[in-house]
């Protein structure tokens, strides 16, 4: 039901995960996005999401707008990468802000033009 609207996200949500890991990311929705698409102007839309090495670790299927989120960015390589590296929490609340945190940092995903090889040592 709300596939469209997080793809339509998607970009920013992947940009927002890549930042996340060093200082936590919100985003700012609009709700008329998500009151078109669901059941009214008082579905609740409030949710959290944690994923761990990759995977959803919290129960989110009585939620559709988080389960929707979570299969978008499970079936988006870059995400996945992102989500894989390291622990997320991410939400959303009543004011349609998502929150992104990096619940437990891992090895930062780095560029490959970023790293410098050095061939004096």
């Amino acid at each position: 039901m709300y596939v469209a609207i997080w793809n339509k996200y998607l970009p920013i949500i992947r940009i927002l995960l890549k930042r996340a890991v060093t200082a936590e990311q919100v985003l700012d929705l609009n709700r008329i996005d998500f009151e078109r698409a669901g059941s009214g102007r008082k579905a609740g839309y409030k949710f959290v999401i944690e994923f761990n090495k990759g995977r959803v670790s919290n129960i989110i299927s009585g939620i559709p707008l988080a389960a929707d989120l979570a299969q978008v960015l499970m079936e988006d390589s870059a995400a996945k990468a992102i989500l894989t590296a390291n622990n997320f929490s991410i939400g959303l609340n009543t004011k349609f802000k998502v929150t992104i945190i990096c619940t437990s940092p891992g090895e930062v995903l780095i560029e490959e033009k970023d790293v410098e090889v050095s061939d004096s040592l």
